[in-house]
C-alpha cells in the first residue's frame, strides 16, 4: 500500500499526517541524498531549542559543526547504506539514542535517511554499544553553557568573543541572575589564558574585614590571630589566569585602591607586609548597580570605574530574550533529570505558560524553578505545577494577548503563517506558493508582518 493509498483509506492528508508527527514524543529527521534536512518534527525543539523553520532546508553538517548534536551519524550511514543506532548528546544537554534507516534506488544509492531519536533517559535499563572509542568521549557543552536563539544576545557572545582575545579589563553589566558570571567565564576559555585558572570572588559574599587579607595574603604576625606562616593570597593562587571579581559594587572603598594597583601595576604588597609582589592576571569584574551614581555619591572611585570600564558588556534580562525561554527551559529539564535520576517531561502549554511570565529573576530564577519543579511534580509537569505568582502573571499576560473577536483571531492566525512562510521561504514568490496567493499580495502581507525580518 503506498503512502498516498493509506491516507486516502484513513482520510487523512498530508497536513494531517504532518500534525500527528509532530505529536510524537520522538525526535523524527528526514534527509535527502545530499544530506539536507527536507523534514522534522516539532520534538527537535526540546532537543536542540530549534523551531522546525530554522532546521528545515539546512544541511546536517551546519548543525553538526555549530555544535547541535554530537556525533554525526550520516557519514557512515553513506558509507555502510545500512541501518546505524548510536548515542549522541544535544546542545541542550539531551542525551538521545538515534536511529538512522537509508532509503535506497534501484542503483542501491542512498536517496533519503530517515532518523528517529529519543532520550536515553527513557531507557532505564538499556545499554548502549558505542560504534568506536570516539563515541563514548563526554564532550562539553559547545556554547559554553550560554544557550541563545536571540540575535542581540547572540551580537553580546560575538563581541565578548572579540574582546577576550585581548587582555584588556572587562565590566560586565546587567540584572542579578542574568548570567555575567557564564560570560565572564566564556571570556575567559575564549581568551589566551584560557589554560590559566580562573577564579571568581563574590565581593558582596566575604565580609569587609575578610576580604583583603582572602584577596592579598597576609605575612606572619601581621594581625591578631594570624597563621603562625603567613597565608598566600588568592591574587598569587590565579596567577597567569583570570580573576573575576563579582558584585564589584560592593566592594570596600578602602580595598578599591588597591585592586586599582593591580590593575595598573600588576603589583600589590600583603598585609603586614613591605615587599611588592608581582602578579600577571586579567580582570573582569560585574556588577547590578550604577556605579556611574555610586562614583558622584562618592561610594565608588572614580579612577577605578574608569580602569575597569576599558571595555563593558550588557548581559540582557531573559524578559528581553523570549525566544531563550524555551531551550533554557529543555537546557535545565536535562539537567535536573539527570542530577535526580529522573525522567519529567513538560507539557507544551506549561512551556508556553513560561514564556509569558517576565522573569524578574531572570536565568537564575528559571532554573530555580525547573530544579523545583523536577523535585516535585508527577511525570509530566503542567501549568498546575507552577507557583501560584507566576500561574496568576501568566494568566493575566495570556488574557491580554488573547483575541476577543473573530476578526483578531484571524489576523493573528494569519500574521503567524506570514511569518512562519516567510521565515522558511525568503522571498515573495516562494510564500505566494506556500501559501497559495498572489506574489502582489504576498509581497504586501511580508512588507506588513516582515519587517523586522527584512532589517536582518
Amino acid at each position: 500500500m503506498t503512502l498516498s493509498n493509506f491516507l486516502t483509506n484513513f482520510d487523512l492528508d498530508m497536513e494531517t499526517l504532518i500534525k500527528i508527527l509532530d505529536y510524537s514524543s520522538d525526535e523524527i529527521f528526514v534527509l535527502d541524498k545530499n544530506m539536507k534536512i527536507i523534514y522534522v518534527n516539532d520534538a527537535c525543539k526540546k532537543h536542540y531549542g530549534l523551531n522546525k523553520e530554522e532546521v528545515m532546508g539546512k544541511l546536517s553538517l551546519e548543525l553538526v559543526d555549530k555544535g547541535y548534536w554530537y556525533p554525526s551519524i550520516f557519514p557512515d550511514i553513506l558509507e555502510r547504506k545500512e541501518p546505524i543506532m548510536i548515542k549522541q548528546t544535544t546542545v541542550l544537554g539531551a542525551e538521545l539514542l538515534t536511529s538512522a534507516i537509508p532509503i535506497l534506488n534501484e542503483k542501491k544509492e542512498v536517496e533519503l535517511v530517515v532518523t528517529t531519536a529519543r532520550e536515553l533517559q527513557s531507557y532505564k535499563m538499556l545499554k548502549v554499544k558505542e560504534k568506536d572509542s570516539d563515541q563514548s568521549k563526554e564532550t562539553e557543552d559547545p556554547f559554553a553553557s550560554i544557550i541563545t536563539n536571540n540575535e542581540k544576545m547572540k551580537n553580546v557572545l560575538k563581541f565578548a568573543k572579540k574582546v577576550a582575545a585581548a587582555n584588556s579589563t572587562i565590566l560586565i553589566l546587567g540584572e542579578s541572575g542574568t548570567g555575567k558570571s557564564v560570560l565572564a567565564q566564556y571570556v575567559h576559555e575564549n581568551g589566551s589564558r584560557k589554560n590559566g585558572p580562573f577564579l571568581t570572588i563574590n565581593c558582596a559574599a566575604i565580609p569587609a574585614d575578610l576580604i583583603e587579607s582572602e584577596l592579598f595574603g597576609y605575612t606572619p604576625g601581621a594581625f591578631t590571630n594570624a597563621n603562625r606562616s603567613g597565608k598566600k593570597g588568592l591574587l598569587e593562587s590565579v596567577d597567569g589566569g583570570t580573576l573575576f571579581l563579582d558584585e564589584i559594587g560592593d566592594m570596600p572603598l578602602s580595598l578599591q585602591a588597591k585592586i586599582l594597583q593591580v590593575i595598573q601595576e600588576k603589583k600589590f604588597i600583603p598585609i603586614g607586609g613591605n615587599k611588592e609582589k608581582m602578579v600577571d592576571i586579567r580582570i573582569i569584574a560585574a556588577t547590578n548597580k550604577d556605579l556611574n551614581e555610586m562614583v558622584a555619591n562618592k561610594t565608588f572611585r572614580e579612577d577605578l570605574y574608569y580602569r575597569l570600564n576599558v571595555v563593558d558588556i550588557t548581559m540582557l534580562p531573559l524578559r528581553d530574550r523570549q525566544e531563550d525561554i524555551s531551550p533554557l527551559t529543555y537546557y535545565f529539564l536535562y539537567k535536573f533529570n539527570r542530577k535526580n535520576e529522573m525522567n519529567k517531561l513538560i507539557s507544551k502549554d506549561c512551556l508556553q505558560w513560561l514564556t509569558y511570565y517576565s522573569w524578574p529573576g531572570n536565568v537564575r530564577q528559571l532554573e530555580n524553578l525547573i530544579e523545583r519543579l523536577v523535585i516535585t511534580s508527577d511525570d509530566v509537569i503542567g501549568i498546575d505545577d507552577l507557583p501560584e505568582g507566576i500561574y496568576n502573571h501568566s494568566q493575566l499576560k495570556i488574557g491580554k494577548n488573547a483575541p476577543t473577536s473573530l476578526n483578531e483571531a484571524i489576523e493573528l492566525a494569519k500574521k503567524e503563517m506570514v511569518l512562519t512562510s516567510y521565515k522558511l521561504n525568503r522571498s515573495s514568490r516562494r510564500v505566494a506558493k506556500d501559501l497559495q496567493i498572489s506574489q502582489t499580495h504576498a509581497a504586501k502581507l511580508i512588507r506588513e508582518y516582515c519587517q523586522d525580518l527584512q532589517e536582518d
